[in-house]
């Protein structure tokens, strides 16, 4: 019983690992975050945090396994017995719901950023972090794309709208401005809802 008790405890830690390091590479990237400094966050030490994670990159594969599976999560949710447009349309709203959470969405693109920086430093092996992360994307997609009805086209635009989305919120548009309104998007404030979040 003391055995059960321990490892649950070293996995509800592992989780409060994982979170701290979705906000510290969020806002700091993978370069700018230290160990230490998620390790503060958490209130462990450091050697604790590497008997739960074997270095830097175990953690940050961790944080994106993290915030990959939390855009499906939503999408999942949202369009439940759903498919084709109207799939598409519910996923599209939640996505607003969720990169609101500007940590979530600042991880994605830290994520990109990340895998980028490594490819040019000449770091992009096998067990680097590009592989993982297009691994995950390319489940993301596929995921996607099952959902709306299988046609890789629409999957594409859905994630070309995704991306845009992307772009306008960490710019800080809000969502009443007049560049939404290709998207059909109206303020929260005003409806209540993020509104469809694709082009009509």
């Amino acid at each position: 019983m003391a055995r059960t008790s321990m490892r649950m405890s070293a996995e509800e830690r592992r989780e409060s690992v994982v979170r701290a390091a979705v906000i510290e590479f969020a806002r700091n990237g993978y370069r700018g975050t230290s160990t230490e400094a998620i390790a503060r966050r958490v209130g462990v030490s450091q050697p604790y945090l590497f008997r739960l994670f074997p270095g830097k990159q175990a953690i940050f594969t961790a944080a994106a396994e993290r915030c990959i599976e939390e855009t499906w999560r939503v999408f999942d949710e949202a369009s439940a017995g759903l498919t084709g447009e109207a799939a598409a349309e519910a996923m599209s709203e939640a996505y607003l719901g969720l990169v609101e959470d500007g940590e979530q969405l600042m991880m994605q693109m830290q994520l990109y950023v990340s895998v980028f920086a490594s490819r040019m430093g000449g770091e992009d092996g096998e067990d680097g972090i590009g592989e993982t992360a297009r691994q995950l994307w390319e489940e993301l997609f596929e995921r996607v794309r099952l959902r709306i009805g299988g046609d890789a086209a629409e999957a594409t635009e859905f994630f070309a709208y995704g991306m845009l989305i992307n772009t306008l919120v960490a710019l800080g548009y809000p969502q009443d401005h007049r560049i939404w309104g290709g998207f059909g998007v109206q303020s929260r404030a005003g409806r209540g809802a993020a509104g469809q979040g694709r082009a009509e």
